[in-house]
């Protein structure tokens, strides 16, 4: 299952945006107001929950300075990777969130809408930065 958010416009330039992003504390702040739970586990490792969904972990998997982070499940349940495009847009910088989910069908018809939700609520917040 793939999804996209909305590109958004930061003030942040892009190598600061990246350095926001390559940095796991800060995803506190881009969640959505129904977070329940946010804990670091390990370094470039994050574990989060949201009201009504089951907790996820995720890690910073892999990184291309300044364009790209990428951040992938821990749980080979629920195997997916969000990568985050950068882009520079003169003194600021562009952003989308590209989701690609290997889930089984019935999954991914039930995880769309509010994986969809999500990807939005983080683009809309890193556009707040």
């Amino acid at each position: 299952m793939n999804l996209e958010s909305p590109k958004v416009t930061t003030t942040k330039s892009q190598q600061e945006l990246y350095n926001f992003l390559t940095e796991v504390e800060n995803y506190k702040q881009l969640m959505p107001d129904s977070i329940e739970k946010f804990e670091i586990t390990k370094p470039n490792t994050f574990l989060f929950g949201l009201k009504g969904m089951p907790q996820i972990e995720l890690a910073i998997k892999e990184t291309v300075e300044p364009e790209l982070v990428v951040l992938g499940s821990t749980s080979d349940k629920f195997n997916f990777s969000l990568n985050i495009v950068i882009e520079p847009n003169g003194d600021h910088s562009d952003a989308q969130l590209l989701f690609d989910g290997k889930f089984n069908a019935m999954v991914a018809m039930m995880a769309k809408g509010p994986l969809k939700k999500f990807i939005t609520t983080l683009s809309e917040n890193i556009s707040k930065l």
